[in-house]
């Protein structure tokens, strides 16, 4: 015989399923819209934004300098001199490097050129077997190709100067109103929020302060603990090209420094150019030694200094950084792959002292707040202890204690006691 209450239970749960689901879909397809039309609205003030963002991570670096100089300077004398000075030791660097590549430039080109017949002779070898008369074919080819489409090239050679022209006075302009925007954050950021208060409430300033300060907090200790990475890794991998005899060890390794800033993409190509360079004028055993050199320094920075400096600061998961230098990347170029991970680091902030607010009895940074407060193990009762009355064992460290201890610390930091 059937059973009409199952199948009516059945029936029941299908359509409560279909529901959930169907109001999962609704409220995905309102989050999409929501996501794509604020993507919409970054893409039309991208050309503020940028410059802004960048100069919120220049004055993160300037900001101690201009602090020392506040001391014996006015406010803003001293932002225009800590941006004077950090504009001299960037020009300072590429006038250093200029002269360097210069004189090597002549070497690498004939290294290229011993690199190309090399690779001429093994083509006309075996397995290949290909003789001068079919490369030359080859080469006749691809002549009548080059003069066939001449038109068609000159005119995207036209094209491709003036996007570039152009692109060369967006960036002038850039970054002129970075410098301008870093002029103000240096001599009068440290009073938005004070100012601030005349158009808030008391909430919402106390709101806006401890939300300002947690991410100003969060872009100047990634930006320094980043800074102190590429270091590393630029003097490390500097110093094994310059003992091999890699050409342009300097160049490479300011390379390396700027590239760190982009978290795994920039070193993987910073890795790949030197060992290239090495492979063209040294050799192949210089190659495979430079690739060792980056891969042992890259393992030095991803399980050392990442987790120790920036993971430390950040506390973003390995997987949040890749795909927000994915996306980013994806988007926004280069330079959405550069600002990927503090606009991440920016979001989590937010996200964090949101949810913090709404149940303060949860710890802001879970992850933070268990390195810093440790969880012990529980003491047994005097019920629970074996016979001959042994003490309990601090788990964290393993110092003895009575049986009667307390067990608060078992207890949420900040919650309420049952």
């Amino acid at each position: 015989m059937s059973d009409p209450a199952g199948s009516t239970r059945t029936v029941n749960t299908v359509e409560r399923g279909i529901a959930e689901a169907s109001r999962w879909a609704l409220r995905l397809l309102v989050l999409g819209v929501g996501v794509a039309g604020l993507l919409w609205l970054l893409g039309k003030g991208w050309s503020l934004l940028l410059p802004l963002l960048l100069a919120v991570l220049l004055s993160a670096i300037l900001w101690p300098l201009a602090q020392v100089l506040r001391a014996v300077l006015p406010r803003s004398i001293a932002a225009l001199v800590a941006i004077l000075i950090l504009v001299a030791v960037v020009v300072g660097i590429f006038a250093a490097l200029i002269p360097n590549v210069a004189s090597q430039a002549g070497d690498v080109a004939d290294s290229a050129v011993a690199g190309l017949e090399q690779v001429q002779g093994w083509v006309n070898g075996p397995p290949l077997n290909l003789g001068g008369e079919e490369i030359g074919n080859l080469v006749d080819q691809g002549v009548n190709e080059l003069q066939s489409n001449a038109q068609n090239i000159a005119l995207g050679v036209v094209g491709g100067v003036g996007t570039v022209g152009a692109s060369i006075g967006s960036g002038l302009v850039t970054f002129l109103l970075v410098l301008v925007l870093t002029f103000f954050c240096l001599s009068d950021g440290d009073r938005l929020l004070p100012w601030s208060r005349r158009w808030m409430d008391a909430t919402t300033h106390h709101h806006a302060t401890q939300l300002g300060t947690r991410v100003w907090a969060t872009v100047r200790g990634y930006i320094m603990s980043q800074a102190a990475v590429a270091l590393v890794d630029a003097l490390f991998i500097g110093v094994g090209l310059w003992i091999i005899g890699v050409p342009f060890a300097l160049p490479l390794a300011v390379a390396i420094f700027f590239a760190a800033f982009i978290p795994i993409v920039g070193a993987v190509v910073t890795g790949v150019l030197a060992t290239l360079v090495a492979l063209v004028t040294l050799g192949w055993v210089q190659a495979l030694i430079v690739l060792g050199i980056v891969l042992l320094v890259q393992q030095l920075e991803g399980n050392v200094l990442q987790p120790l400096l920036v993971g430390k600061t950040l506390a973003l998961h390995p997987a949040v950084v890749i795909g927000s230098v994915t996306i980013g990347g994806t988007l926004f170029g280069i330079t959405g792959a550069f600002l990927a991970v503090p606009v991440a680091a920016i979001i989590t902030v937010v996200l964090r002292y949101v949810h913090h607010v709404l149940l303060p009895d949860e710890p802001e940074n879970p992850a933070v707040e268990e390195k810093k407060h440790p969880r012990r193990r529980r003491v047994p009762s005097p019920d629970e202890q074996p016979a001959g009355g042994a003490t309990g064992v601090d788990a964290t460290t393993g110092s003895t204690g009575s049986t009667g201890a307390s067990v608060a610390e078992d207890a949420p930091r900040g919650g309420r006691r049952p």
